[in-house]
């Protein structure tokens, strides 16, 4: 497998990336992983914290500062109204604070393509996750109707885990031809199924939706991953993409990117991503991933 080729950070032509998520004080979650993975990989970020607390809530409960539904929207009014928003040739999506901004977020991605008509947009559905116990939706039916129903038909990209796709989709999802077939209907013109169902033992993966082949990157599974896993992959995904990659390679770079990362936070017993010790594995990371053709949908390209 060769090594994934380094994105140039010294471009001064690179587009800004507008990133709508959660903040926390403390960790790399939300829009502290995003906006660090797109500066380090040379992407300037407009940053729109969605709701701000002092940590993640995998860490014990804290206060959450939820901006009003109308203070949101005037916010958002503002970034519509700026002269500078052709600037922007990205948006990433993630963490809601509530339900209320969806609507005002799918304005600023019209506004955002209309302004830049070759502007990408990338739907990460925080809306979910599982385990060996189950699945869980941890945000309110209305976030994830929103999600459905306004942003979706407007991404080009979308980076669901195997059980948010479940959840937007209602449909049982038990195999890599599932995730596949579900895939294929979310909308998207490329879709990113993380956790995936591995083909490797011990293994875990991700699987590019968006051609007449699927394509599943694996690595080996490691306990006790910290969070910020989904928003990591969304962020340094659109960055390869921005950079030219073709989606497969775009893939591979990813996965070997956050396999690295998770390894050696996971060595160091760090409970939060350790990004900032970690910017090589960004740039070029040297982890090898198990990347095969598993089937695809007719009718969809990449």
């Amino acid at each position: 497998m060769t090594r994934s080729p380094p994105i140039d950070a010294s471009r001064s032509d690179k587009v800004a990336v507008l990133s709508l998520s959660s903040y926390v004080v403390r960790g790399t979650v939300g829009n502290r992983a995003m906006a660090f993975a797109l500066e380090a990989l040379g992407f300037p970020v407009w940053s729109v914290p969605t709701v701000t607390m002092p940590w993640h809530p995998g860490h014990g409960p804290s206060t959450w500062l939820t901006p009003s539904a109308a203070d949101f929207s005037a916010f958002i009014d503002d970034l519509i109204s700026s002269p500078k928003l052709a600037e922007v040739g990205a948006v990433v999506t993630g963490y809601f604070g509530a339900p209320e901004q969806i609507a005002d977020t799918a304005r600023l991605v019209q506004a955002v393509k209309l302004a830049n008509p070759s502007a990408i947009f990338v739907c990460d559905p925080v809306v979910g996750d599982g385990s060996e116990a189950g699945s869980r939706l941890f945000q309110p039916d209305a976030t994830l109707q929103g999600i459905r129903d306004l942003l979706l038909p407007l991404a080009d990209i979308a980076t669901p885990n195997r059980y948010e796709l479940q959840f937007l989709t209602g449909l049982e999802l038990s195999s890599n031809s599932h995730l596949i077939e579900a895939a294929a209907t979310l909308g998207p013109r490329l879709v990113v199924v993380t956790s995936a169902f591995p083909m490797l033992r011990g293994g875990i993966g991700n699987l590019l939706v968006g051609g007449p082949t699927a394509i599943l990157a694996e690595h080996r599974y490691i306990e006790g991953a910290p969070n910020g896993l989904g928003d990591l992959t969304a962020a340094v995904f659109l960055a390869r993409i921005l950079g030219g990659a073709q989606p497969e390679k775009a893939l591979q770079a990813t996965t070997a990117t956050v396999y690295e990362i998770l390894a050696r936070t996971t060595k160091r017993g760090a409970d939060e991503l350790t990004l900032e010790t970690d910017i090589d594995s960004l740039k070029t990371p040297l982890a090898m991933v198990q990347m095969r053709q598993v089937g695809g949908v007719a009718g969809v390209r990449i």
